[in-house]
């Protein structure tokens, strides 16, 4: 490819990104953003909005319970405390005795956004019902396939979305992160397809 005809790719990402930037300027009010960017350390969260509890983290499963129990379980509304300005329900006023005491201890991986995604630098929410530990750490997925995409290489996987989560999406606005990794692809980006493709293939494999 050409330099000038990289340029010109340059400028219509750019172009595109700005495009759609503006436009999530006048959705800066809107539920899900309101929800997913506290204005404090949790920025951003897989947390969603009600109308009663506009920062509700991971649907109101109780995070503890993936520690104590092994389980995803529905945390009680009466159950609930709230650190950094994000809600969190509980099953059992032990849970929420235990995360009182310690909340960090129980955080998930990337404010409990999709794992396999993160490894794109893009925060996209995941499912509380997906998810299983890695090396003493909870990490989320958006669904089956994406946990099964982060299996091919989970040690190789992690280290990208670490240094991603750290260096870029940590402490941003989500949609912002979300709309420029979906424009402007890490390197080492692949589709939904192309993973779904690869787990296949590995699938395959005999042994």
């Amino acid at each position: 490819m050409s330099s000038r005809s990289t340029s010109a790719e340059r400028r219509r990402r750019a172009a595109g990104l700005g495009a759609v930037l503006a436009v999530l300027g006048l959705l800066g009010g809107c539920n899900s953003l309101v929800a997913q960017n506290p204005p404090s350390a949790m920025k951003p969260v897989n947390a969603v909005y009600r109308v009663d509890e506009p920062r509700l983290m991971l649907q109101g499963y109780d995070l503890v319970a993936y520690f104590t129990d092994r389980q995803a379980v529905p945390g009680n509304p009466q159950l609930r405390v709230e650190h950094e300005q994000v809600v969190f329900f509980f099953a059992s006023p032990l849970h929420l005795e235990l995360f009182k005491k310690d909340p960090r201890k129980y955080q998930p991986a990337y404010h409990g956004y999709d794992a396999m995604r993160m490894v794109f630098a893009i925060p996209e929410r995941a499912d509380p019902q997906q998810w299983q530990f890695v090396d003493g750490r909870l990490f989320f997925f958006a669904d089956a396939a994406s946990m099964a995409a982060f299996d091919l290489d989970r040690a190789g996987n992690t280290v990208l979305a670490d240094r991603y989560w750290t260096d870029e999406v940590q402490g941003h606005f989500s949609e912002w992160q979300r709309t420029r990794r979906l424009i402007d692809n890490v390197p080492h980006y692949k589709s939904r397809d192309e993973l779904a493709r690869e787990v296949a293939a590995a699938k395959a494999k005999p042994g």
